[in-house]
């Protein structure tokens, strides 16, 4: 099994309101893929786990919120860490907009 890859992006919201933002944003995510498809999207108090499928192969992980920073733990199959550098950028990048945005 590979390493996990990890985000972890700064917020000054607070933990609730970040969650806030978050919840429901992999599925709106994923709107805009077309190749991914959210299989798990659940919260159990500050944190989501989740499975994703993106080529035919299923990624798992889990996002944790803190007060002052989101935290995306995900664990890829072989064939998607070919493109974990990519997706890092991407999930910081989206990341950031939506806790930033007003």
């Amino acid at each position: 099994m590979s390493a996990p890859l990890v985000v972890s992006i700064p917020h000054k919201l607070g933990r609730d309101e970040a969650m806030r933002r978050l919840k429901g944003g992999l599925s709106r995510a994923a709107a805009s893929v077309p190749v991914l498809t959210v299989d798990e999207e659940r919260w159990e108090d500050n944190r989501m786990l989740f499975r994703v499928r993106a080529l035919g192969q299923v990624a798992s992980g889990q996002v944790d919120v803190a007060d002052d920073h989101v935290r995306l733990e995900v664990v890829l199959p072989w064939l998607l860490q070919r493109f974990a550098q990519m997706a890092q950028l991407a999930i910081r990048d989206r990341g950031t907009k939506l806790l930033t945005k007003e």
